[in-house]
């Protein structure tokens, strides 16, 4: 993916963007509505381009489910409702359902907060260990072992993390910043996600 626009900053508005998300969410006492939702996701988008061919093919397929999710918002109002109307459907489980979209997007933003805390405590410049710690932990389980074959040897063409900085358009101390509010502010979104799908006994390993 070629650099970003001079002045684009993906970590600053995934950082602010999931801020707010989670600020709703510990409210409590309003429903998370998917427009929000759907636009800070998109802003991960960039990041996971810049990850190279190891992410490639989680890039295609989070991009997809998350234009699915924009353009649901048009016309459903929150993720509950989102979710309530595709049981009522009799499709939560179906290919392309808003629903099964909603907690693959879930496992792309988690996979970030993973990988945001991986690099945050390994020293050195190379996001190997941190990249490949992130998937086996929430993608892994979920892929043939074809893709884990794939994604295995696209570990050795990530960028360093020098390189994904600069790519990023931050330094060391911003994207510190940055990261540490993503890993703080994602975690209660994932699990607003996670329970919207547990209080309704679907799961959300499938």
């Amino acid at each position: 993916m070629a650099d970003l626009n001079v002045g684009e900053k993906p970590l600053r508005n995934i950082s602010e963007s999931f801020k707010a998300l989670a600020a709703t969410v510990n409210a409590e006492t309003i429903a998370v509505e998917v427009a929000p939702f759907s636009r800070a996701c998109s802003f991960i988008s960039p990041l996971f381009g810049c990850l190279g061919i190891a992410f490639k093919f989680a890039e295609m397929d989070y991009v997809a489910k998350v234009n699915d999710l924009v353009e649901s918002s048009k016309s459903i109002a929150s993720l509950q409702v989102l979710v309530d109307r595709d049981i009522e459907s009799d499709c939560v489980r179906k290919a392309g359902s808003h629903s099964r979209n909603l907690l693959r997007v879930k496992r792309g933003i988690d996979m970030v907060r993973v990988l945001f805390e991986q690099i945050l405590i390994t020293e050195g410049n190379s996001l190997r260990d941190p990249a490949s710690k992130a998937y086996a932990q929430v993608f892994a389980p979920h892929h043939g072992w074809a893709i884990r074959k794939a994604v295995g040897a696209g570990m050795y063409a990530l960028p360093s993390k020098a390189q994904l900085l600069r790519k990023l358009n931050e330094d060391e101390a911003s994207a510190r910043i940055f990261m540490q509010d993503y890993v703080a502010a994602s975690a209660p979104v994932i699990q607003y996600v996670e329970k919207l799908f547990f209080s309704r006994d679907l799961g959300i390993d499938w």
